[in-house]
């Protein structure tokens, strides 16, 4: 999987884990050996022929990839403008596009003689695909949830029971996925012998960022060449929801040094970017600063202290971004815009009624930007938006929102 490319987008991070300013590995010394430990064993497994082999063969056979793209075809009709394809990882094994990154994590965990996963999660997708992927290995799972996102997010808290995990809420903080990771590391170094911290997106020490990016670039991998096989030639523009950024970077990454490609990730802009911290755009209202072992754009005060964020998406409120959407922010590779609740709802309707598919609310705002733009382009305009999860476990939340009573 390794490549040497000269003058790309693609070549990063460096040694030391960077990508340009961001990036890095910011931890504690007890955490050191472990984090350095995991990048000689990713090295190995990344250059080596059999772990791939084995990757692909459970993708196919226990996620069901490559997942479709699909055109759709009544709201390319409803926006009047850009033809509208998606990318539908809602239609992995567990709903999401997290098993991609899981199955890599774990079978290196397998490799490394891990017994114990630990995993932190927000809409519960990570740690409902930590789950899953522990369950066919028989390997013990422990999630760390903060208490509000178990609340809202019940139907996956008890897949995830279902499948054998150990679900710990998290009451410091707010209870959201920021907290959960706190909590995730601080086990991760006090049970260093068995235990293998799996995380769920593109953030967290040097080689977290860049490890979860190449399992995920599975989805633009994909893309690309069902988009060259379908159109004959690549998409003009990509676009795609993004709370730490896994999603987004799995499907931007392949597409990195095609210039005539258009990169957007959509960060959850909540009650709106100008209101008082009640949204979660990173990029948008942030500033760069440290966070869970990396440096990168947050949501933070004037003496640097993190900020709890909101959206009404869990997947979404983190209060950071993944370092490598932080430098292409800054290089200007990458555009980031801000959606707010209202705007992911109104696409959340729309999608339901228009193509008969329900999406996360994470994807919802990528296609509320999708309704922005596409009818100010020409038809024969190309636009791949990535259905990253499916909405199974945001309808209490939806419904709430709208003032309909759902009885379970």
């Amino acid at each position: 999987m390794a490549e040497d490319l000269v003058n790309s987008y693609r070549t990063g991070p460096d040694e030391a884990g960077r990508f340009g300013t961001f990036g890095g590995r910011f931890v504690s010394e007890t955490l050191m050996p472990l984090i350095l430990e995991l990048e000689r064993q990713y090295v190995i497994a990344r250059d080596d022929a059999g772990f791939w082999a084995e990757m692909d063969d459970l993708w196919t056979h226990y996620v069901g990839r490559p997942s479709p793209l699909y055109h759709a075809e009544r709201l390319t009709a409803h926006f009047g403008g850009a033809s509208i394809y998606m990318k539908r990882d809602e239609l992995n094994h567990t709903g999401a596009h997290k098993i991609n990154n899981v199955l890599g994590q774990i079978i290196l965990a397998r490799r490394m003689g891990k017994t114990r996963i630990i995993a932190e999660t927000g809409a519960g997708q990570h740690g409902v695909a930590t789950a899953t992927v522990c369950a066919k290995f028989g390997l013990k799972c422990i999630v760390y949830m903060g208490a509000h996102d178990v609340e809202r997010q019940a139907p996956n808290v008890f897949r995830m029971r279902l499948l054998g995990a150990e679900v710990v809420p998290v009451i410091s903080g707010r209870g959201t996925l920021k907290d959960a990771m706190n909590d995730a590391l601080r086990d991760w170094v006090t049970n260093v012998r068995d235990t293998f911290y799996c995380i769920g997106t593109v953030a967290g020490p040097h080689p977290y960022p860049a490890m979860v990016r190449d399992f995920q670039s599975v989805i633009g991998r994909e893309t690309r060449a069902q988009m060259l096989a379908r159109e004959g030639r690549l998409p003009d523009t990509l676009v795609a929801a993004i709370g730490g950024g896994s999603n987004a970077m799995g499907l931007f990454h392949p597409f990195l040094d095609d210039a005539g490609v258009r990169i957007i990730g959509v960060e959850a802009g909540g009650r709106g970017v100008d209101s008082r911290m009640q949204h979660c755009a990173s990029l948008t209202g942030g500033r760069p600063g440290v966070l869970h072992g990396n440096r990168t754009y947050l949501l933070q005060d004037d003496e640097g202290q993190i900020l709890e964020g909101y959206s009404i998406s869990a997947g979404l409120d983190y209060p950071g971004v993944g370092p490598e959407h932080a430098w292409l922010h800054e290089t200007g590779r990458a555009q980031y815009v801000a959606i707010t609740d209202a705007e992911a709802l109104e696409a959340f309707r729309l999608c339901c009624a228009l193509e008969g598919i329900i999406p996360a609310l994470e994807p919802a705002h990528a296609l509320a930007h999708v309704a922005k733009i596409a009818p100010g382009l020409p038809r024969d305009h190309l636009i791949v938006m990535n259905m990253c999860g499916r909405g199974d476990k945001d309808i209490f939340t939806v419904a709430r929102h709208l003032g309909i009573e759902v009885r379970a």
